[in-house]
């Protein structure tokens, strides 16, 4: 049966209200598919890229569960524990059951680090039926016996994929050792690496699956291109770019978090309102920044990775990607964060010469050439999906056609031409606040 509109999957009435006063009426893809199989009990393997509307998926289903039973007076466990891996992504998510259990009786708090836990430990004192969270806090509570998960009945761990990333696997591990194995489980991720699977293994149970989408696809209604320029013009190509008031909304994308601060400060000497957010911002600071964007105070929102999922602003125009990500399924985040909730988007990327191999890697993930604006260097021919690389062969013979390397230092350059990864960091144990994890789990969005 095709489920049209909310009112036919069955929610309680107060919800349905909540649904009605935020004028949603159709269900998304995966939110129709979704929901009639976690009502029924089932555990759930949901692969949908950032902006299908699975938040509301696995959010209304528990929601319509736990108010079949509010707990009278007295204290309060939580029942339903959601683990996400930015303090953005998490305190979307509170917002979002916030508005959903609007007509409900049940408590939910946000927990996370950066921030002083004394506000975090006051809600799970009160009591609260419903616990967000970024997994190194988390932890940190449970260790210092603030907060038990004996009593969870429902656990969701959201873009798993992204906490693999970030290193949070091992600490999501230790959690869930601290929650009954009779519980529903719930994993959601873009992508389906082998670690991820693995670990669904681990905590679902004959899970129905849902996939809306192919894997780290990007969204069809985005006009993608790319501009090929040197380095040391990437600044004023971006401004000249945003002298043209039709980009109203912008999101720029750097790699690195210094990067962040100075194309941000560049902008600001142009005239033109712009901030910066990453994982060295405290979390006032990015709190801020967010709401100046959102509010249209600020057109420009340069960030890193870290906000490539879960920030769901509406009516970003155009996403600039000042430097292309190493890893090419951060593309498909990054331009993401445009043509949302039905609308158009647009995705532009500066590509530098040592940035080249990050393109091709991104053009054969996405399975489409972007289009070049203005000239294109020799030797970018289009790999299609599937076939070998042709190494570019210079004069040396070494894959290089200066003979140097990529950064311009001479010796044997790469046979790919493409810059070599870095190889992510092992988090340590030490103890403090962070990335919603332990300080010494530092990233580098």
């Amino acid at each position: 049966m095709t489920i049209k509109t909310f009112s036919e999957l069955g929610l309680a009435d107060p919800i349905n209200l909540a649904l009605i006063a935020r004028n949603h009426t159709t269900p998304t893809p995966i939110q129709a598919q979704a929901i009639p199989q976690l009502l029924k009990g089932r555990d759930m393997l949901g692969i949908a890229q950032t902006g299908t509307g699975k938040t509301a998926a696995f959010a209304l289903p528990i929601l319509h569960q736990l108010s079949q039973n509010i707990p009278g007076h007295g204290q309060r466990s939580p029942r339903a524990l959601v683990l996400a891996p930015t303090r953005e992504l998490a305190i979307q998510i509170g917002e979002e059951f916030k508005a959903y259990a609007q007509n409900i009786r049940l408590y939910h708090t946000v927990i996370f680090g950066g921030v002083s836990q004394k506000a975090q430990v006051a809600a799970l004192t009160r009591g609260v039926d419903i616990i967000v969270a970024t997994p190194g806090r988390l932890l940190d509570l449970l260790n210092q016996r603030q907060v038990k998960l004996d009593k969870v009945e429902y656990l969701v761990l959201d873009e798993a994929d992204r906490m693999l990333d970030m290193g949070f696997v091992r600490d999501v591990r230790k959690i869930i050792s601290h929650i009954p194995k009779r519980r529903q489980s719930l994993l959601f991720s873009a992508t389906m690496p082998g670690e991820i699977s693995g670990l669904a293994g681990e905590i679902l149970n004959n899970p129905a699956r849902v996939e809306v989408t192919p894997q780290s696809t990007p969204i069809e209604r985005i006009r993608q291109s790319v501009h090929h320029v040197n380095a040391n013009d990437k600044r004023a190509l971006l401004a000249n770019i945003l002298s043209d008031e039709a980009l109203s909304r912008v999101m720029v994308f750097t790699r690195t978090k210094h990067r962040a601060n100075k194309v941000a400060d560049y902008l600001e000497k142009c005239g033109i309102n712009a901030d910066a957010i990453h994982g060295n911002k405290s979390q006032g600071a990015r709190q801020r920044a967010l709401k100046r964007f959102k509010s249209g105070e600020a057109r420009v929102l340069v960030a890193t990775d870290i906000a490539a999922r879960g920030i769901d602003v509406d009516n970003v125009s155009h996403v600039i990607n000042f430097e292309l990500p190493n890893e090419p399924e951060n593309y498909v985040h990054r331009i993401g964060r445009t043509a949302r909730a039905g609308a158009e988007g647009i995705a532009v990327a500066f590509c530098d010469s040592t940035e080249r191999g990050y393109l091709k890697d991104i053009e054969r993930l996405i399975r489409t050439r972007l289009t070049v604006v203005g000239d294109e260097p020799e030797g970018m021919e289009f790999v299609a999906p599937g076939k070998p690389k042709k190494p570019h062969r210079g004069a040396n013979g070494n894959g290089n056609r200066n003979g140097n390397r990529p950064n311009g230092s001479n010796g044997n350059a790469n046979p790919s031409g493409k810059p070599k990864r870095r190889r992510r960091r092992k988090p340590n144990n030490t103890s403090g606040g962070g990335e919603g994890q332990r300080s010494g789990h530092r990233r580098a969005a």
